[in-house]
């Protein structure tokens, strides 16, 4: 039986966190063996927001080892960087072509994001769910892995495809329709700074996330630091106490325990009491990620192999879908 694909990615924007793993990159693990999957390392879309050129490079290298330090298997995975697989820009420039503008400018993320870089804006903000919807549609993904947050951009990217398929397919689908796989548990995981907000790798305050790779000594003063409230005991779901929710649901998530057995566990428990077992159950469950990324970064060979690998196989499928549109456009063959 042929697998249904899986194509998904995370910025080189800093450490990945709690958030992107619980989020994305832990379902990716657990899903792993029952899709064929391409999860790459979006180097392109890094830079529609400032970055620093001296780091890009080698923190797409990180990401691309935290995604194997995580227990992506090479067996039911294909990992390689976006920008090594030329045809993601020039599928986005065709798909720009038919693209109106007007469905652009109604993405809300587009829009929260221009108040913030105000009169910097950029273009490649703009035009960053096109480039988005190349990277999915090269592919022919069945399924796409999104947070709640993400879902408007995989609706443009199925109406780019109708409408692509409508005009230029003549009658045969050209570009396959996606559809979205959003994770409940553990979907949004919020701010250590401020229980409203996503915990971001943006955020100006290291201290508002827990990066894969902080220290224990970095992920204890944290927890210890983090946002609380003055009642005692321990609820989920009141949504006056959005920090309480988003603690315990971490704690369990990291220490593997039900939302029931977490709110018997924790019903009668101080801060003072609570913030202990968290920080226990999160060094826990990081540190044998932490070890594999180390053993991988000390052989670049091997990442450097498994990144060569993953472009070759990536730019075989990409390279058929780009051509299956260009046919359809009407460019002449090289």
């Amino acid at each position: 039986m042929v697998k249904q694909r899986v194509f998904s990615g995370i910025q080189p924007t800093g450490n990945l966190h709690l958030g992107n793993y619980l989020g994305a990159l832990r379902n990716w693990v657990e899903t792993q063996d029952q899709f064929e999957n391409y999860f790459c390392v979006v180097d392109l879309h890094a830079i529609t927001a400032p970055h620093n050129p001296e780091t890009l490079g080698t923190d797409s290298s990180t990401i691309a080892a935290l995604y194997l330090a995580s227990g992506l298997d090479l067996e039911h995975c294909t990992i390689f960087i976006q920008s090594h697989v030329s045809a993601h820009s020039e599928l986005a420039w065709l798909l720009n072509c038919i693209t109106p503008i007007n469905w652009l400018e109604d993405m809300i993320q587009f829009k929260e994001k221009a108040i913030k870089q105000g009169q910097n804006v950029n273009t490649g903000l703009l035009d960053y769910p096109v480039l988005m919807a190349a990277d999915i549609l090269l592919y022919q993904a069945d399924k796409v892995p999104v947070g709640e947050d993400q879902k408007q951009h995989l609706e443009l990217t199925r109406d780019i495809a109708v409408r692509f398929n409508h005009q230029f397919g003549k009658g045969k689908t050209i570009l396959k329709l996606p559809d979205p796989m959003i994770r409940q548990e553990g979907a949004r995981v919020m701010s250590l700074t401020d229980g409203t907000k996503k915990m971001s790798k943006s955020d100006p305050s290291d201290l508002s996330r827990i990066s894969l790779l902080d220290p224990p000594e970095a992920i204890k003063n944290k927890i210890k630091r983090c946002k609380t409230d003055a009642v005692r005991g321990m609820t989920f779901d009141d949504p006056e106490r959005p920090e309480c929710h988003n603690l315990l649901s971490l704690y369990g998530l990291l220490a593997g325990k039900s939302k029931a057995d977490v709110a018997a566990e924790c019903l009668d428990l101080g801060w003072g009491q609570f913030k202990p077992l968290l920080t226990e159950a999160t060094i826990a469950h990081l540190q044998p990620i932490q070890a594999k990324y180390q053993e991988i970064m000390a052989e670049q060979g091997y990442l450097e192999s498994v990144l060569k690998q993953g472009r070759e196989k990536a730019e075989a499928i990409a390279g058929e879908t780009l051509e299956a549109v260009k046919d359809a456009l009407g460019f002449s063959r090289r």
